[in-house]
């Protein structure tokens, strides 16, 4: 398995063209009309992210916040949905939960995952530098049980989840100073309303995770 955790950047997995991106890119508003009408989704909107300071850092407080900088609306006001600048979230917990992973960690477990004939539901790409797979709802409160199961559970894994309560940065939100959040792997007809089970994804999330959590801490003449 190891020679297929190599170093992997994000342009070399499948992505539209960029033409295509370009004749496609849509507003926020689109946006959220696709993923309430087409999918069935549950969408909220947020303020803008600061275009200063740092975006992975949160003021909310929460560990890894899959929105940072980024909050509902209070009242989720019709007014705000016309704002150019306004993002669109999804309340995780309803319809998936997110697995949240490092992003080269994530793009080594996708090709070994899809290599192994596993369906892989939609990915998300945020410029954090973090990869977000939706996963069945419920994964979140399972999380600890599920690590445990797979002899995870005392490893210290890169590796979070976004369950009921929380919010993750849909696309074509803009984290301030960093550019938009994209799909790595979009949504279809098969996997919208109903997307893989983690334990399907985990284990090999995990040890990705785990690998380059221990690159990290190897001397520099061992791992080059």
């Amino acid at each position: 398995m190891d020679n297929l955790f190599g170093e992997l950047r994000l342009g070399h997995l499948r992505l539209a063209p960029l033409g295509v991106r370009r004749r496609t890119r849509v507003t926020a508003s689109q946006a959220a009309a696709e993923y309430t009408g087409r999918w069935g989704w549950a969408v909220a909107v947020g303020t803008p992210a600061a275009p200063t300071g740092d975006p992975a850092r949160c003021k909310c407080g929460t560990p890894r916040c899959g929105a940072p900088g980024l909050h509902p609306v209070p009242g989720d006001e019709p007014a705000a949905r016309s704002g150019a600048d306004v993002s669109v979230l999804f309340p995780t917990g309803r319809a998936f939960d997110v697995l949240d992973v490092p992003e080269q960690a994530g793009l080594q477990a996708l090709v070994r995952l899809e290599r192994m004939g596993t369906q892989v539901g939609p990915v998300l790409a945020a410029p954090t530098g973090r990869l977000q797979f939706l996963v069945a709802a419920g994964t979140a409160r399972r999380l600890p049980d599920l690590l445990y199961r797979m002899g995870w559970d005392d490893a210290a894994l890169d590796l979070t989840c976004h369950g009921e309560g929380s919010y993750v940065a849909a696309p074509p939100t803009v984290l301030g100073g960093l550019g938009p959040v994209r799909w790595l792997r979009r949504p279809t007809r098969d996997n919208a309303g109903c997307p893989p089970e983690a334990r399907l994804l985990l284990g090999t999330l995990a040890y990705a995770c785990h690998r380059g959590r221990e690159r990290t801490t190897e001397p520099a003449w061992l791992a080059s």
